[in-house]
């Protein structure tokens, strides 16, 4: 579906560029990126995900950049904690739009954990905030700097927080628990990812990679029965806060 955003914008001078945050790298990604065939795919995900009809019937394998980001730099750079999120960079590198997430509204409390089957009422509403953000989205690639959802550069650090101790010592462990995972160590490495998700709760980019880890988990969907046991126990935490749209037309 974000091919088909990515066809209608290109040639307005729009590009895209997917980032994977995988531990386990190309093994746990691969098959997602080029599916042999995308049309297969449960329609119950577009419902799930808020795709427009217009747009799932437009599904397509990506022709921008995938990337496989095996050390998270790049989310720990821009503060990411969960996937999907964005960040709107301009064409002179300025960051425009900090991290936010990417038209995607929190379905798990709604859905059904057998068939991820959701309401309709909570369908009706991922619908409305997907189609706000690609709204969004259109709205700068056709006016630049003088798009209503381009943030002054005070908004954007104030929207940005900055790293806290638990947070720099969080990464630390990451990055121990990465190497270990390289060495072939995962008992070891699982040690410290536990150890940074209990610094940072907040983070599912964090709780991923100590779950996802065992060689029969690599490339599975995130959606058994630790996950929603993390889930549950973690409420207090918005697993897909929607973005805010709204602060950047006062």
């Amino acid at each position: 579906m974000w091919q088909a955003v990515y066809a209608e914008l290109k040639d307005q001078g729009f590009e895209m560029v997917a980032v994977a945050f995988d531990t386990a790298g190309k093994a746990a990604v691969e098959a997602k990126i080029r599916a042999a065939d995308i049309a297969e795919r449960p329609v119950v995900l577009a419902r799930l995900m808020g795709w427009s009809e217009d747009l799932w019937a437009r599904q397509a394998p990506p022709t921008y950049p995938c990337l496989i980001d095996q050390g998270h730099e790049v989310a720990e750079r821009y503060g990411m904690r969960n996937v999907p999120q964005a960040v709107w960079i301009d064409e002179h590198g300025r960051l425009v739009r900090p991290v936010e997430s990417a038209g995607t509204y929190d379905m798990v409390p709604h859905m059904d954990r057998e068939t991820f089957e959701v309401p309709e009422e909570a369908a009706a509403h991922g619908l409305e905030v997907r189609n706000a953000y690609i709204d969004a989205l259109r709205d700068w690639v056709r006016h630049g700097a003088d798009s209503r959802y381009v943030l002054p550069a005070d908004e954007i650090r104030q929207r940005m927080s900055g790293p806290r101790p638990d947070d720099v010592l969080a990464a630390n462990h990451v990055r121990l628990g990465r190497y270990l995972y390289t060495q072939g160590e995962l008992a070891r490495a699982k040690q410290h990812f536990n150890e940074a998700v209990r610094l940072c709760p907040a983070s599912w980019n964090y709780r991923r990679q100590s779950m996802m880890l065992d060689a029969d988990r690599v490339g599975e969907l995130n959606g058994g029965e630790d996950f929603f046991a993390a889930f549950d126990a973690n409420r207090q935490y918005p697993y897909y806060p929607e973005a805010d749209l709204g602060l950047a037309e006062a």
